[in-house]
């Protein structure tokens, strides 16, 4: 059966099942309650791939260590996979089992998958590359193609659930997963899908990840304190921490979800996207794109600046991004953005690094705790804000209690790519 559009031109979007995969817990419960409780996942690089090399200014990141992904995936099907797919796969596999939805009920070419990831599979071709250079060509591994495409994260999920409506993958850097959520969130909203799977994974703790960007100077090399190397804000940053992680999300027409009597977390209320289209890798220094994915975000949910209470900033870490940010939120907040007027921020990045394009998926989990509990993780590793910050409410070190009804998730990547997502409270 086609896809057939509904008479409905606008459906509301809600969230039924979340997964994940990250260095600060093995799924999504455990991810939320260490970034509740300002708990750091970032350590001491452990990958014998890196004993090969030597050079390295850079010692930290953020693993998911000790994790077997043969605990959601069949072993034989996991060592055709690259280890990213691998994340995302396992947070797919929980989101469903979280929902609670059927996925052989109703027609699959209404169920769908986008997710979205930086590099993709890049363990897989830095492994390729040297066996082929040590080698030659006949010892490259006959599942290197199926294993390095940006697009098998999505691929594979589909085949998991038999997916067969609309299925496609984001790769723009640090972006990809809000674009990834923001589109499956458009499709249901306009009637073409009913369900569909959205996230993101990377796996980019590898030499030549780690290498290329520290020979850029982007990454901190606070080696001798790793839990406090990710520092947000703070006057002493020296740059983001890189990670590796997986989140994914089930998302359904409220039509379809309370037809099956689905538990409702939180509804997706808007997004926006745009592009800076100034520099390939340093952010407008005014926040010019940032600025214009917030205002979309707030016009395509039909809110105004004042009802957004927290956001869950991008919050690298890198001098030029944080600064770029503030000013951005500033300049899209006004008043409503000054210390004591009801606004508030963090970056959960302190705490779980940065996962470059699975960052926007595993922040959004920051989010729906935030709505549904009614408490800001807190952004760890304040001691002194830089020049400015201080007019912003920025959640430093504890978390804290307060109501939260909409919350704004900003994720922005190389390329000049920003997105922002409208996570609110869900009320019947």
């Amino acid at each position: 059966m086609s896809q057939s559009p509904n008479q409905n031109p606008n459906h509301r979007v809600v969230i039924t099942g979340y997964g994940a995969v990250t260095n600060l817990g093995f799924n999504a419960q455990d991810t939320w309650n260490a970034m509740r409780s300002g708990t750091s996942g970032i350590s001491k690089i452990e990958n014998p791939e890196f004993e090969k090399f030597e050079g390295w200014t850079v010692e930290i990141a953020g693993q998911v260590k000790d994790w077997d992904p043969a605990s959601l995936i069949e072993k034989k099907e996991a060592r055709r996979l690259d280890r990213s797919a691998q994340l995302g796969l396992s947070a797919a596999i929980e989101a469903v089992r979280h929902s609670g939805w059927d996925h052989t009920v109703g027609d699959p070419t209404r169920h769908g998958v986008i997710v979205g990831s930086g590099v993709g599979g890049i363990s897989t071709i830095e492994t390729a590359v040297l066996n082929m250079r040590d080698k030659g060509p006949s010892r490259i591994n006959p599942f290197t193609v199926p294993k390095l495409m940006v697009n098998a994260t999505t691929g594979n999920v589909a085949i998991a659930f038999n997916l067969q409506g609309p299925a496609t993958a984001h790769a723009t850097a640090c972006a990809s997963s809000g674009h990834a959520i923001g589109d499956a969130m458009n499709y249901i909203r306009t009637g073409k899908t009913d369900v569909m799977i959205a996230g993101g994974c990377e796996a980019a703790v590898t030499p030549l990840c780690i290498g290329a960007f520290m020979t850029m100077k982007a990454l901190s090399t606070r080696n001798d304190d790793p839990t406090a190397a990710s520092r947000p804000f703070d006057i002493d940053r020296d740059g983001f921490v890189l990670s590796e992680g997986a989140a994914m999300y089930v998302l359904e027409s409220e039509e379809h979800a309370k037809a099956r009597g689905a538990t409702i977390y939180a509804v997706l209320s808007g997004t926006g996207n745009s592009c800076d289209a100034g520099h390939i890798t340093a952010p407008h220094p005014e926040g010019r794109g940032a600025c214009n994915s917030m205002k979309w975000a707030l016009q395509d949910a039909g809110l105004n600046p004042e009802e957004i209470d927290y956001i869950n900033a991008h919050g690298t870490s890198t001098p030029l991004g944080d600064k770029a940010e503030v000013f951005a939120v500033q300049s899209v907040f006004g008043d409503h953005a000054k210390r004591g007027n009801g606004l508030v921020m963090n970056s959960t990045k302190s705490m779980h690094g940065h996962c470059l394009g699975a960052s926007g998926a595993v922040e959004l989990i920051a989010c729906i705790g935030a709505i549904r509990e009614g408490l800001v993780a807190p952004t760890i590793n304040v001691e002194n804000l830089d020049e400015g910050f201080e007019q912003i409410d920025i959640i430093a070190n504890t978390a804290r209690e307060m109501p939260v009804k909409h919350a704004m998730n900003n994720t922005f990547g190389f390329g000049g790519h920003n997105v922002t997502l409208i996570c609110s409270r869900y009320e019947g």
